[in-house]
């Protein structure tokens, strides 16, 4: 008998978790060990079971220390916690393509895979492969690099919640001056009209 793949799911959306669960359970050499809503669950469930493979959304909310799904892999991957992750989204960007693989992560599929397909790909994972939706990695190689700076990421992901600068410079221990500095150069590599807008096509195109 094959060893039984002890997996996570992580992803906000009770529902989505719930189904993912039930498909996956039907595999015999499957148990999902535990489940996160967020990005810090997912790091304190990642610690407690270390499983196989984790399946992990990338939107889910997150904190100053992990804001994000493809955020808390890359800690996952620093901390050598022995988990391998699996991207699992609706958001089929290029940009967020290259983040999650970047990061550390073993693949990324989006959530219409088919079950027995994201079984199999689990199970590759598990095995160490890497594994990678073929339409994305085709739209990857030929979309556009990020242009923007970690920094630059990061003052934009506070202000596309609505953030102040001052809040932004208070949250990433910056001066006003700085972060005022890193968007003005963040809106001219994206050829946006303000800072909004510069979140705004920098989300749209998965850089942050």
């Amino acid at each position: 008998m094959s060893r039984v793949i002890r997996l996570l799911l992580a992803d906000d959306q009770d529902l989505v978790r719930g189904g993912l669960k039930a498909l996956l359970a039907l595999e015999a050499d499957i148990e999902v060990v535990a489940e996160a809503g967020t990005a810090d669950q997912l790091m304190e469930q990642v610690r407690s079971h270390r499983p196989d493979v984790a399946l992990v959304d990338i939107e889910m909310p997150g904190s100053a220390a992990v804001a994000d799904g493809i955020e808390a892999v890359g800690q996952i991957t620093a901390e050598r916690l022995g988990t391998r992750c699996l991207i699992v989204t609706t958001f089929g960007r290029p940009g967020y393509l290259r983040r999650a693989m970047n990061s550390g992560a073993y693949g990324f599929v989006v959530k219409d895979t088919p079950a027995e397909q994201l079984a199999q790909m689990v199970r590759k994972v598990a095995a160490g492969q890497r594994v990678v939706d073929p339409g994305l990695a085709a739209d990857s190689l030929a979309g556009a690099v990020n242009p923007l700076t970690e920094r630059e990421q990061q003052v934009l992901r506070e202000a596309a919640g609505g953030a102040a600068v001052k809040s932004i410079a208070a949250a990433l221990h910056l001066s006003a001056g700085t972060v005022r500095n890193h968007l003005s150069s963040a809106i001219g590599k994206t050829q946006a009209q303000n800072r909004h807008d510069a979140a705004r096509i920098a989300s749209q195109n998965g850089w942050i």
